[in-house]
């Protein structure tokens, strides 16, 4: 039996699965925490990693091993490799101004045209959790760092970079689904744009075109082999993914197909054969792991809006369910707009959480906690209808994550978000992408192989369109109340 790994470097842990190649079986895993923040020490994902697989037995008897990561993170490396400041997380909103800049430049003022220009050139408009944004900020606010940046990485190829045991920049690589993050990447052209990439630094582009940007490997391509000095030399390296392109993959998702993902970041992602370009930069054009495209809209909250809602009660998950769930459709009137963290879809990165409808009827335990519900599958509901606008088809999702755990999301989710929902078995379906993609790599294969999954369950109910309705008028109040 040949093992595969698949890591998982998230915003809050690091997990790792070692599988069969052959049947996707789940043989032993094992995670670590990362430290709190958006703003963190890429050593301390290393450290993470190493106690993880420590925990999942290590590698002496796996064959391959794949990163997927989170998304979008800066990390800034000098001539020398080492890291020129902490990363930069996805989640770090201090880089919005940043990304409204770069629209208005490259549109001379002109932010529809920028969105426009932006969207043709990489499908993605940039926002504050963009690498391109991130640098910008950089520029402006810490030249002196700026100047130092050698080379640019995500965290997903830092740590594959790591894991050879290479020191030169030279050797770094990625994927086209990460580096489909960056806004400076076009994944239809399947190339770097330089010269996002030298406006953003503020740097001419000759002199942008020294910075070592990571070798964009083909799915399924191999990314070399471990570090023989660990004693992981004859571990074969994929090249990793991130981290919705490795949700993607883990489930098997096709083209028609989509995600609703509900962990610290709220995701859709839907599998395309066509890339999709969208001027509102509501939807990001990524490309996923098997040579597709991952047309995806992501939000700031999720299943954090639920330990919100919880820690206010003074309950538990289960408690909150049941209190949900004990309160009609439409929480008495109340409705929860919950961007508690600002936003990303929509684009409102100052925004603040609010509560409409209050009286003293609708004030109960239990609507607050349904109200949390609805809240969340309504911002969800938002997010699929952005990616219909742009001619995908949703017409089923697939729902996971920490989130879709709850009783009370799994009930109201069919009738919030107006489709059947199939709910996979709690896993980790990050990593177990990325110990499919180990699969593919060590196979050689033309196709990831086909593992088996069981225990779906398909959820369906009558849809509550004058719900959702209610919840998108008080969204569209938020909205208004925003500074321009």
């Amino acid at each position: 039996m040949s093992l595969v790994a698949g890591i998982d470097s998230s915003t809050q842990a690091c997990k790792v699965v070692i599988r069969d190649a052959e049947t996707g079986r789940l043989v032993r895993h094992g995670s670590a925490p990362h430290p709190a923040g958006t703003e963190i020490d890429p050593e301390s994902w290393w450290h993470a990693m190493e106690h993880a697989l420590e925990a999942a037995g290590g590698l002496d008897d796996v064959e391959a091993v794949s990163v997927a990561g989170q998304q979008h993170g800066l990390v800034a490396l000098d001539e020398r490799g080492a890291v020129v400041r902490p990363a930069l997380l996805w989640n770090d909103t201090r880089s919005a101004d940043a990304a409204a800049d770069l629209v208005a430049e490259l549109g001379s003022g002109d932010v529809q045209e920028g969105s426009l220009l932006w969207a043709r050139a990489v499908g993605t408009v940039p926002v504050a959790a963009l690498t391109v944004a991130k640098l910008r900020w950089l520029a402006d606010h810490e030249p002196e760092n700026a100047a130092r940046v050698a080379a640019v990485a995500l965290p997903h190829d830092w740590l594959t970079w790591r894991l050879s045991g290479a020191t030169s920049l030279d050797t770094l690589v990625t994927d086209r689904s990460d580096a489909s993050g960056t806004g400076y990447f076009s994944p239809t052209a399947g190339g770097y744009r330089r010269d996002l990439l030298a406006l953003a630094l503020r740097r001419e582009e000759a002199s942008a075109s020294s910075i070592v940007l990571p070798r964009v490997l083909s799915p399924g391509e191999r990314a070399g082999t471990g570090d023989p000095a660990a004693g992981r030399g004859h571990v074969v390296l994929g090249p990793g993914c991130g981290d919705n392109a490795g949700a993607a993959l883990g489930l098997a998702l096709r083209p028609g197909e989509t995600s609703v993902s509900l962990g610290t970041s709220g995701v859709v992602a839907a599998v395309s054969a066509t890339p999709t370009a969208d001027p509102s930069g509501l939807v990001a054009g990524f490309a996923d792991a098997a040579g597709q495209f991952l047309p995806l809209a992501c939000t700031l909250n999720a299943a954090r809006v639920l330990e919100a809602a919880a820690r206010i009660l003074d309950v538990g998950h289960e408690e909150l369910s049941d209190l949900a769930l004990s309160a009609d459709p439409g929480a008495g009137g109340l409705v929860h707009v919950p961007y508690l963290e600002g936003e990303r879809t929509p684009n409102l990165p100052t925004a603040t959480g609010s509560l409409f409808g209050m009286t003293l009827g609708s004030m109960t335990r239990e609507n607050l906690a349904r109200a949390a519900v609805e809240g969340l599958l309504g911002l969800m509901a938002d997010g699929m209808e952005a990616v219909r606008r742009q001619g995908v088809t949703v017409d089923r999702v697939t729902l996971v994550g920490g989130g879709a755990r709850s009783r009370a999301v799994r009930a109201i989710a069919p009738s919030l978000l107006g489709v059947p929902v199939d709910v996979p078995p709690p896993g980790e379906y990050v990593a177990a992408g990325a110990a499919r993609q180990a699969a593919w790599v060590l196979s050689g294969a033309a196709e990831p192989p086909a593992w088996e999954s069981g225990g779906v369950e398909t959820l369906e109910a009558e849809a509550t369109p004058a719900v959702l309705e209610r919840y998108r008028e008080a969204a569209r109040l938020v909205a208004e109340a925003q500074p321009r």
